[in-house]
């Protein structure tokens, strides 16, 4: 009997496996919206990381968390270190390409709750006196993180974090002056 209940965990465990490894390896959340102002606008706000305190949608998660700045306080180099409670964990994030008024590409290398390196970018493309941002965040996903995303929806979970940052940046920049 023990024999035919170890084969029957053996035989459950091996199909989950399977099915854990058959999971895309690519992690990819993008959202875009439109704002009322120019890119300049924009730019300057994801551009400059000392800016990001007054829209980052995970400041408010840990408004205590730990933060730290390096390099130039704008452009390429650009770093903030932060470490706080599990809804926002611990990394570096570090501008690695900056198009004015274009793109803003960052690294961001993650400590906890989970080791991992994603690439995000900001693409900015102006519509007449409008600006349509894009953000992107990707990377590789290990086993681990192809298991979790099983049981939770990261493009949900990270888009939407996403979609705070755009409703608290969108004050921000269509209130700046226009150029």
């Amino acid at each position: 009997m023990l024999k035919k209940v170890l084969i029957i965990v053996a035989a459950a465990v091996a199909v989950l496996c399977i099915v854990i490894a058959l999971q895309p390896s690519e992690l990819r959340v993008t959202r875009s919206t439109t704002f009322t102002a120019p890119p300049a606008a924009v730019f300057a706000q994801v551009n400059n990381l000392h800016n990001w305190e007054a829209w980052s949608p995970w400041v408010k998660l840990d408004p205590h968390a730990k933060t730290s700045y390096a390099g130039p306080p704008a452009g390429v180099g650009a770093s903030f270190t932060w470490s706080g409670n599990t809804d926002v964990g611990a990394g570096t994030m570090t501008i690695t390409d900056s198009a004015p008024n274009e793109r803003v590409r960052f690294k961001i290398d993650f400590v906890k709750p989970m080791a991992g390196t994603n690439i995000a970018e900001f693409a900015f493309k102006p519509q007449g006196n409008q600006t349509t941002v894009t953000w992107t965040m990707s990377g590789e996903k290990n086993f681990i993180a192809k298991a979790m995303g099983l049981v939770i929806d990261c493009d949900k979970m990270i888009g939407d974090q996403f979609e705070k940052g755009f409703a608290q940046m969108k004050p921000i920049v269509e209130a700046a002056p226009k150029t």
